[in-house]
């Protein structure tokens, strides 16, 4: 499963905290065994302000590990806003990165016409690709961007021209089926300032998953979700042989099984529903629990996914794909806490409202979003931050306070989470001031990054 994790590198956010800075790669130490054991050791400042650092990838593949001239040493920044990619050099020093590119908008927008830059993959051809979310004017444009491993030159989009899907977000492939699997969140002029819920009657947030074939780069089935809006996260199971994986549906709040039919169609169920809770004090009569990320563990055992707003993760036992078990769950803040200003009137899970966060002195901002696990699956790191705006909205006290990253212990035996009262890093406490953390990553690839073929 390779060694214990000790560094975590991680986007931090400024724009829209009112902190004219620059967004920032931050370095944590997550060895027990450090004297800086759950501290920011480094920050790598970019040199513009609001891109928005969003997810990362790497520069080559965990199937490259066999060609001793490939190595991890680059680490992929695309910036949701500005649509700008930074390549960052993590192998020089791997506690001390430092930038080694940078690739302006309007270069990608003149060879690609895309924009709003999110999930970065590294492909057994050496190359990168990253899908986007719009075109250069945030329309709705769910392309994709390759550059060249190496060189990091845009080579150009991925798909055929005109090919690209409505929308875009992320995406997972397949080589052995010859399958690649991309989802929607919204076009960015929809999302980008924060959430209408006229928006979704309007039918401008996304609810279809689209399979590609993987050689001929073109999309061969589009999937309606099952009672599904906004599928963002999507995993296939990480065996290589598999044939099927799961997306979370955010606003639905249901998880959905996409599977491979006998007869070489894909389709989709909804294997995990998550209720709405019933409420006053906020801004609609139902709080859904809106599941923002979702990951499994690399022996495909267990699924995990946050609710951000309702404030819990959930690990649940996939051994059965089509049934899957709920194990594990635990509270992490969010917005139906005790003493806060949403009061829960009607409730098909819980009997009484859970209780605020309290680590180390520090009560907890925000609810659990991005979500990172061990190689061994022991530890799962967390942090509270989704995406500037909707963070603004929907807790505001993220930005005044920061986000936070915590680390939960998993029972891997029977099922189970529970808070590790040790760790806190505290994104409320950055010499600039506070500030929003994201995505986890590990130097050399973890349960989000890797795809065996």
């Amino acid at each position: 499963m390779g060694p214990r994790e000790e560094i975590v590198y991680l986007p931090c956010i400024y724009r829209n905290t009112g902190i004219e800075a620059p967004d920032y790669l931050a370095t944590v130490d997550v060895d027990p065994k450090s004297p800086h054991y759950s501290q920011v050791i480094h920050r790598l400042p970019m040199p513009h302000l609001k891109d928005e650092l969003h997810h990362s990838g790497w520069n080559t593949c965990s199937s490259c590990f066999g060609d001793s001239t490939k190595s991890r040493d680059k680490l992929i920044l695309p910036s949701i806003i500005s649509s700008r990619i930074y390549v960052v050099d993590v192998g020089s020093e791997p506690r001390a990165p430092k930038l080694h590119k940078v690739i302006e908008p309007n270069e990608i927008h003149a060879k690609c016409n895309l924009g709003n830059l999110h999930t970065s993959h590294c492909l057994a051809s050496g190359e990168v690709m990253i899908s986007s979310l719009g075109d250069p004017q945030g329309n709705g444009k769910g392309g994709f961007v390759l550059l060249d491993g190496e060189t990091f030159e845009v080579k150009g989009t991925w798909e055929k021209p005109g090919g690209e899907a409505p929308m875009g977000y992320d995406f997972w492939y397949q080589p052995r089926h010859n399958i690649m699997v991309s989802t929607e969140w919204a076009a960015p002029n929809v999302f980008k300032d924060g959430f209408n819920p006229a928006h979704v009657e309007a039918g401008l947030y996304g609810s279809h998953i689209h399979v590609w074939d993987w050689q001929r780069h073109e999309i061969i089935q589009t999937l309606q979700m099952k009672d599904g809006l906004i599928p963002l996260e999507i995993r296939f199971l990480h065996d290589p042989d598999a044939t099927q994986g799961f997306v979370g549906c955010a606003l639905s709040s249901n998880i959905q099984r996409f599977y491979k039919n006998e007869g070489g169609t894909w389709s989709v169920e909804k294997v995990i529903q998550v209720p709405s809770k019933k409420v006053k004090g906020w801004m609609l009569p139902e709080m859904p629990g809106l599941i923002t990320d979702i990951l499994l563990s690399l022996d495909d055992r267990f699924l995990y996914f946050s609710n951000w707003l309702h404030g819990d993760i959930r690990q649940y036992d996939i051994s059965n794909p089509k049934k899957p078990r709920l194990t594990g769950q635990i509270f992490l803040g969010g917005s139906i806490v005790k003493g806060g200003s949403v009061q829960v009137l009607e409730d098909q899970e819980l009997t009484c409202q859970p209780e605020p966060l309290v680590v180390k002195g520090k009560r907890v901002p925000g609810g659990p979003q991005m979500i990172q696990l061990s190689l061994d699956g022991k530890r799962l790191y967390v942090t509270t931050s989704l995406y500037s705006a909707w963070d603004k909205q929907f807790y505001p006290n993220l930005i005044r306070e920061g986000s936070v990253m915590l680390q939960i212990d998993v029972d891997t035996a029977n099922g189970g989470l529970k808070l590790n009262p040790n760790f806190l890093v505290d994104f409320g406490k950055e010499p600039l001031g506070p500030a929003l953390a994201h995505e986890l990553r590990y130097p050399g690839g973890d349960c989000s990054s890797d795809i065996w073929i």
